[in-house]
């Protein structure tokens, strides 16, 4: 019976445990880049150690930044009395698309999920309560996923904020209860955005 050498092995290994990648995505990808030419896989391996070594979080947001603000912290044309929670960079920038939003973000690297054992203090809540407490804002927008987890999260937020005149709201349910920002159309993120109601 044939095998793969070591090294074809430990590729594959190492690409399964990707998200949402199997053993056979794996060897798919790992055949792919044994036929393409040594500039191109290499450049792949590049990008890899880039943004391992250059990419961090914004000091201030959370947000994916190769400096200490990310673009968004640092853009001063940008609404600062209005900031948007999401769970990750990538809900942050799938709201991005719509282009209807203009204010700043906190990204919060998570959700509460007890049977996960993820509490309030592995995510950066209290940064984000101290950001209000300094800040001017007059608003907070609760866009964590519509999830149990999700909802539970905006709620112990909302919780957590009650002692700040601000105006706390969360998205509107265009976006379906269960399912992920990243995944909702750039229609239903802004049909969301616009028609927020009060958390």
């Amino acid at each position: 019976m044939a095998k793969y050498s070591q090294a074809v092995n430990e590729l594959i290994e190492h690409l399964a445990r990707l998200p949402g990648i199997g053993k056979r995505s794996a060897e798919r990808i790992a055949y792919h880049l044994l036929r393409v030419n040594t500039p191109e896989a290499l450049a792949l391996a590049d990008a890899i150690r880039c943004v391992r070594e250059n990419v961090r979080y914004c000091n201030e947001c959370f947000n994916l930044s190769e400096s200490d603000r990310c673009g968004i912290c640092a853009d001063t044309s940008r609404n600062s009395s209005v900031l948007c929670v999401v769970e990750q960079p990538r809900d942050l920038f799938a709201i991005e698309q719509t282009g209807l939003y203009r204010g700043l973000y906190h990204v919060l690297l998570g959700r509460i999920a007890p049977l996960e054992n993820i509490g309030p203090d592995q995510l950066t809540i209290q940064r984000l309560v101290d950001r209000v407490r300094a800040g001017k804002f007059t608003e907070v927008i609760l866009a964590t996923n519509p999830t149990v987890e999700g909802d539970g999260t905006a709620l112990f937020i909302s919780n957590q904020l009650q002692e700040f005149s601000i105006r706390i709201t969360k998205l509107a349910r265009g976006i379906t209860s269960g399912s992920v920002l990243e995944h909702a159309n750039k229609e239903i993120l802004a049909d969301a955005l616009q028609g927020r109601i009060p958390a």
